[in-house]
């Protein structure tokens, strides 16, 4: 979008006919990350060019190792599948500058801008990541009647993380032009929240380390353009497995007798995890996303996989579940007489808003003009890895919450017509402006 020499600019095209000029930046750079759409741990695209803009704008910026541990990364793409979106990124629009230290699934980003005077140290998180989901091509859907619906099969930002972080960068736009007297402000970008898998890893890289309030921000939930619900307070703790089914192929017809059908252990294993007990006085979820295996109708199929996940509203309780999803899927294989591997590929845990966070986003809200609300079950999130950014912020003496801003959608998260009110841009960045200002 800017740039230094040997930087990269955005390769938006100018949507519905209309002048760059005549949209703010956070609408700019929503649009053109919703353009160009990339999943956990492959956001090299969006990294990077979020890395090269702040570092143009004067601003601290760690990428790469400097920002994520990566041993601790959890479901990272397969070594060809990071270096294709790593090409496309690069033929794509990617800053040359930063490209490099994302290598690998490193796509981290953290910056901070720092006053003139010591003060409180502010940070708030904005997530990157894109979803598996193929994009609508309805004529009345605005992405695709304006010019900027994902040019990647398959792939799209259906969850408004593209909104985060156009809020994000046009707040650091503001801050670099009239910056804070004291103090420090950390602009987090998270890769991975899709499946909890990049905030967890970037705590151990110390970038929540010594931050005295965090907030992370969610568009849409329900929420209507021009409210805020200042916590939610009912994410689940998750966990996502991967289970590899292995079994011994044979002609299912002449030999079905000398096979051993893995396929028949995942479906097996599908219905048992279904069929576990609700846990007394707790939330609890399981769900099978996707089952997969064999190769053609007469072959026993010698290998399968499922994707499942378990959700609680307490910790421990999906510690619980997750052991018992782990004894059912082994008690399938044994069943068909298979073998089976068991990976964890994301986990989320639980944590609760602070009151001095809480009061510090209802008073900045109000300052704004905005409406707060009392966000319902039907209104949060189901998990969110920011629960880590938290509780080590919380952990080292700090206060955090988690804040719904509202955005009428025209459908909901996680489904092709999904669409964020772009009206809700300029209203969450004067949000975190005040909140930042109010801080610091």
């Amino acid at each position: 979008m800017s740039g230094s020499s040997g930087g990269s600019t955005m390769q938006q095209e100018q949507p519905g006919g209309h002048g760059e000029s005549a949209l703010s930046t956070a609408v700019r750079w929503r649009r053109d990350i919703h353009r160009h759409p990339e999943v956990g741990f492959t956001e090299f695209r969006t990294a990077s060019l979020i890395a090269g803009h702040l570092a143009d704008l004067g601003w601290e910026v760690r990428t790469g190792t400097e920002a994520i541990s990566p041993g601790d990364r959890l479901g990272v793409p397969d070594a060809a599948e990071l270096d294709t979106a790593y090409r496309r990124a690069a033929e794509s629009g990617a800053d040359a500058r930063h490209l490099p230290s994302l290598r690998g699934g490193n796509t981290a980003v953290v910056a901070t801008l720092r006053g003139a005077r010591p003060g409180p140290s502010l940070a708030l998180r904005a997530d990157i990541d894109a979803l598996p989901v193929l994009e609508s091509d309805d004529g009345g859907h605005l992405p695709g009647r304006e010019g900027f619906r994902s040019v990647h099969d398959g792939v799209m930002h259906a969850c408004g993380h593209d909104g985060h972080i156009g809020m994000a960068i046009e707040l650091a736009e503001r801050l670099t032009a009239d910056p804070p007297p004291s103090g420090s402000v950390t602009l987090l970008f998270q890769p991975a929240e899709e499946g909890g898998r990049g905030a967890r890893a970037m705590v151990p890289a110390g970038v929540a380390d010594s931050v005295d309030l965090l907030v992370a921000v969610h568009l849409g939930l329900n929420l209507p353009t021009g409210t805020v619900a200042s916590s939610l307070d009912g994410l689940l703790a998750n966990s996502k497995l991967r289970a590899v089914f292995r079994g011994v192929s044979a002609h299912a017809s002449l030999a079905p007798h000398e096979g051993r059908s893995a396929l028949l252990g995942a479906a097996a294993a599908t219905l048992a995890v279904h069929g576990l007990p609700p846990f007394p006085g707790h939330e609890t979820r399981v769900a099978v996303g996707r089952i997969s295996g064999g190769t053609s109708s007469n072959i026993v199929p010698d290998r399968a996989e499922v994707l499942l996940e378990t959700r609680a509203d307490d910790g421990a309780v999906n510690e619980d579940l997750e052991a018992r999803a782990r004894t059912a899927l082994r008690g399938a294989a044994e069943m068909y007489g298979l073998g089976v591997d068991v990976e964890l590929i994301g986990g989320v845990t639980t944590a609760r808003a602070d009151r001095p966070a809480v009061e510090w986003v209802e008073a900045s809200a109000l300052a704004r003009g905005l409406r707060l609300v009392t966000a319902s079950a039907e209104d949060g999130v189901a998990s969110d890895d920011a629960t880590a950014f938290m509780r080590r912020v919380q952990r080292g003496g700090g206060h955090a919450s988690y804040v719904g801003v509202g955005s009428t959608l025209a459908a909901p998260h996680h489904t092709p017509r999904f669409d964020i009110d772009e009206a809700a841009l300029p209203l969450g960045v004067g949000l975190l402006e005040e909140m930042v200002r109010r801080a610091l």
